[in-house]
């Protein structure tokens, strides 16, 4: 359920964002901030009463473990007049998961995009906010080195053209101010702003429904070896259980639409039930971390450790009944829009008219793409076991070794002979070539 904290001299919970009736003071006007509780977004909410601004914080339910409850009261201890909190986990696993489901979207070949994906859903509703209330300006705790500024500020200003972002990471009196962590500490012990950081988790952590990062800290140096205690979604797939879950996955234009266990009959059909079921049987047995190096948009590499447990599965699910039903040469065509889309969405272009136009596309792409995948989840791994589709393209008569089925061998022989005519001219001209350079 969204929820909205309007803060008086006894803070009460309402529905639908109705105003808390009462005077307000003369200000630089309202913003609404993007919260998540932690050291950096609550050090800027009070920051930004400082500045002189009327404070909302917006936090985000989509899907990551957090106390809502004791956030809310938090953010109202801070001075923020009013709290959002919007649950939108539905939303982001039908609008936004789904369309990279369906892209078989990566991002330099092995990562799925899951903070890529929440901030367009997250910043979305933020602009909404903002509209609601009638506020100016809209702010964000992420820092001026990585994407997430460019994500969540090509979102608003993409969906409200006027809006204005205020950045604190960007802005020279707040870092000069603030130039490390224990700045910020010493800004929350003065103000009395609890703090969550500990040494036992020296790296910064941001979660969602579809997964979890880890960088920063002793992560940054890219020798180091992720710690044990690092790892939240999933478990070691050394210590993973010794029995395999095989699922059934079944697709409709390329989007999973149900799960079932064959083993203790399990079966779930909601979006948002599928996933978080997903994510229980992958985490289980360790199916989804990966450690990378990856290029931000903004010109530096950087080193990240994610956990995607049900994104991982039903990548290779996904895949493999892709290639079942779907024509060859439309697959060419759609992987090079995957790349295209997987490019655009790191970027933090959701909204641009091109990555609209490429989801069109890819939609168009699996209306095909209907079927039944079998495979088993076991040790770390997704293990593909047969795969069932009324659209299925696999003609088993024809393929097969043991009947000829409508088709002739002896076709084959030309059809090697005009392939080999290119490489016939290719080389004759590199001897050509060669025999000269000798000469």
């Amino acid at each position: 359920m969204n929820q909205v904290m309007v803060a008086s001299e006894s803070p009460t919970v309402v529905q639908g964002g109705i105003p808390w009736p009462g005077t307000m003071a003369q200000s630089k006007g309202t913003v609404v901030l993007a919260y998540s509780g932690g050291l950096d977004t609550s050090c800027i909410l009070v920051w930004l009463k400082e500045q002189g601004y009327d404070v909302i914080a917006y936090l985000a339910n989509i899907g990551q473990k957090e106390d809502f409850e004791a956030a809310r009261k938090k953010a109202v201890a801070l001075g923020a007049k009013k709290v959002y909190i919007e649950d939108i986990s539905r939303e982001f696993v039908e609008e936004f998961i789904w369309p990279a489901v369906q892209a078989s979207a990566l991002y330099e070949d092995r990562y799925l995009l899951g903070t890529a994906l929440a901030r367009p859903c997250i910043a979305r509703k933020l602009v909404e906010i903002a509209q609601r209330e009638g506020a100016q300006y809209v702010a964000h705790g992420a820092t001026g080195k990585g994407n997430d500024q460019v994500r969540f500020e090509l979102t608003c200003y993409a969906l409200c053209p006027n809006i204005k972002v205020v950045a604190p990471w960007r802005l020279p009196e707040f870092y000069q101010r603030f130039p490390g962590r224990r700045e910020l500490m010493d800004y929350a012990k003065k103000h009395g702003i609890p703090v969550p950081v500990t040494p036992q988790t020296p790296w910064s952590m941001d979660e969602n429904l579809m997964h979890i990062s880890y960088e920063a800290g002793i992560l940054e140096n890219p020798k180091n070896e992720a710690p044990p205690g690092l790892y939240t979604k999933t478990r070691d797939p050394a210590t993973s259980p010794d029995t395999p879950d095989v699922l059934e996955i079944q697709f409709e234009r390329g989007v999973p639409v149900k799960v079932s266990n064959t083993g203790d009959g399990a079966t779930c059909s909601s979006a948002l039930e599928l996933f978080v079921y997903l994510n229980d049987i992958a985490g289980k047995h360790g199916v989804g971390r990966i450690d990378i190096v990856e290029n931000r948009f903004i010109g530096m590499k950087s080193r990240g450790i994610y956990e995607t447990p049900a994104g991982t599965i039903l990548y290779h699910a996904h895949l493999d009944i892709e290639a079942f039903t779907m024509d060859r040469e439309v697959r060419k065509i759609k992987q090079g829009l995957a790349l295209k889309f997987s490019e655009l969405v790191y970027n933090g272009f959701w909204h641009s008219p091109e990555c609209e136009f490429v989801r069109q596309c890819i939609g168009r792409s699996q209306e095909p793409v209907v079927g039944t995948v079998r495979l088993s989840v076991f040790k770390g791994q997704v293990y593909i076991l047969g795969r069932e589709s009324p659209q299925s393209l696999y003609n088993e008569e024809l393929v097969s070794m043991n009947v000829q089925g409508d088709y002739e061998p002896a076709d084959a022989t030309g059809f090697i002979n005009i392939n080999s005519l290119r490489l016939k001219e290719y080389h004759r001209l590199q001897s050509k070539v060669t025999v000269k350079q000798d000469e």
